[in-house]
């Protein structure tokens, strides 16, 4: 197949979820396809960049200055649009000169399906899809906004979240509609968007990781320091609000029953509020070269999230890593784990504090649970996932036929 893929921001550095979820569908593809790797982002041409793309990806096409930059120019862009009624996360991204790229390629023949990577992508794609056109659907951006709107770190964001939430899940159940076909990344959220299109027009890649990579050196979890780590990108509003809100109402009673243990968040750009965490028991690393060894330390692995959707693949990342996970039901939505055996699940401060200290007391649960992790992410290597991908990728072609 001659595919082309079109994801708004540079995918390169592979630093946040989504990305790594991308790239290694992307480089599994490219073995077995032709690979046309659409990369729109903000700001001037980036020439080192361009060629590291173009290294993954031959037939890569670049564009740049596709939003402007800084708090003022969003600003700007986000009041000049208010009055459409679209969605500011998708209106961002959608730029005149990337539509007419994208129309152009769709009209040059010899396209066998088109992959609109995330929602925000959605806008430079033809009103009128005339090739088999895919909409890869990491999260459910409603419910994400809708759970923002919940838990709004501000004021101002909670005059706007509501708004933008509204707005959202009108746009995102007119293009479930519009596209041939969607991949969603868990049953959980195939089953929120089926009412919106055909149930067969929906389907489940799930998410995967480089199995490899994390369980090489990992050792047992049961022999490790009492640390507690955290990873993900901290300017992600999800993770900081999980972080803001575990260190303020479970971290202190762990510290008081386990004086010897640390928290460690990692992940780029935590803003002000985090920073503001560090302490002698509380480490925030800022981005590091790799999250791999900060795993392989860990003698619990956190996500404490309230807000969400999609799945996350820091999950997994721990699990290959043979570490136990402490998640909310939000953080593990939509993941095949089983509470108890390869995961714990605690929606409370204090039930999630109580599992934390239960997990660091007893290196026989943490050594159990971290090798039923390790089994259960084993299932999900890159090859196999990106199989599931292809069939999607064939089931919209005999969609858009029909």
């Amino acid at each position: 197949m001659r595919i082309l893929w079109a994801k708004a921001g540079k995918i390169l550095p592979v630093d946040t979820g989504g990305k790594i979820r991308s790239i290694n569908i992307l480089r599994q593809l490219a073995r077995r396809h032709e690979v046309v790797y659409l990369s729109y982002y903000g700001g001037p041409r980036d020439p080192r960049y361009d060629e590291a793309l173009r290294t993954e990806f031959p037939l890569a096409i670049t564009m740049s200055d596709a939003w402007p930059g800084g708090a003022v120019g969003q600003g700007l862009k986000y009041a000049g649009g208010f009055l459409s009624g679209g969605p500011f996360a998708v209106r961002k991204f959608t730029d005149a000169a990337v539509r007419a790229k994208v129309g152009e390629l769709y009209r040059s023949g010899g396209l066998d399906v088109a992959v609109c990577d995330f929602l925000s992508a959605s806008g430079n794609f033809p009103e009128r899809l005339t090739r088999p056109s895919v909409l890869f659907q990491h999260n459910v951006e409603s419910a994400l906004w809708r759970r923002q709107a919940e838990h709004p770190a501000d004021a101002i964001r909670g005059l706007i979240y509501p708004i933008e939430a509204r707005r959202m899940l009108a746009y995102e159940a007119a293009a479930v509609k519009r596209f041939h076909h969607v991949i969603a990344v868990s049953a959980h959220d195939r089953d929120q968007m089926v009412p919106w299109t055909r149930p067969e027009r929906v389907s489940v890649t799930p998410t995967g990781v480089d199995v490899d990579t994390f369980a090489a050196g990992a050792g047992d979890a049961g022999q490790a320091r009492p640390l507690v780590v955290f990873v993900g990108s901290m300017d992600w509003e999800a993770n900081a609000d999980g972080i803001d809100w575990f260190c303020r109402e479970s971290w202190p009673r762990i510290a008081a029953q386990r004086p010897d243990a640390v928290l460690r968040v990692v992940g780029r750009n935590p803003p002000a509020r985090i920073r503001e965490l560090v302490s002698d028991r509380v480490q925030v690393t800022g981005t590091v070269p790799s999250v791999v060894e900060h795993l392989h330390e860990a003698a619990v692995v956190i996500v404490p999230l309230r807000v969400g959707g999609g799945t996350r693949l820091k999950i997994f990342e721990a699990m290959a890593a043979r570490r136990p996970v402490v998640s909310t039901t939000v953080g593990a939505e939509g993941l095949d784990v089983r509470h108890g055996e390869d995961i714990v699940l605690a929606d409370e401060a204090t039930s999630v504090a109580d599992a934390i200290i239960g997990l660091l007391a007893d290196p026989a649960a943490r050594t159990r649970i971290g090798d039923a992790a390790a089994a259960t992410a084993a299932r999900f290597g890159w090859p196999a996932v990106t199989r599931d991908f292809e069939a999607a990728l064939e089931q919209a072609r005999v969609d858009a036929a029909g």
